[in-house]
């Protein structure tokens, strides 16, 4: 549970003192969409890992 409150707290420092406004929420909306793509990604590698795909 700390690693998650660490990364929470880098996350909230990053965008402390950016302006303007609408440049934070556009970088964290960015964010987010990454993490879904990376997400999504890998779970495309490990499900072909798992149902034995011929790489």
């Amino acid at each position: 549970m700390g690693i998650l409150a660490h990364l929470k707290y880098l996350y909230d420092h990053a965008f402390e003192d950016c302006r303007p406004a609408y440049m934070v929420y556009l970088m964290k909306g960015y964010a987010v969409f990454c993490a879904l793509m990376l997400s999504m990604a890998l779970y495309a590698f490990f499900y072909r890992v798992f149902t034995g795909f011929d790489f």
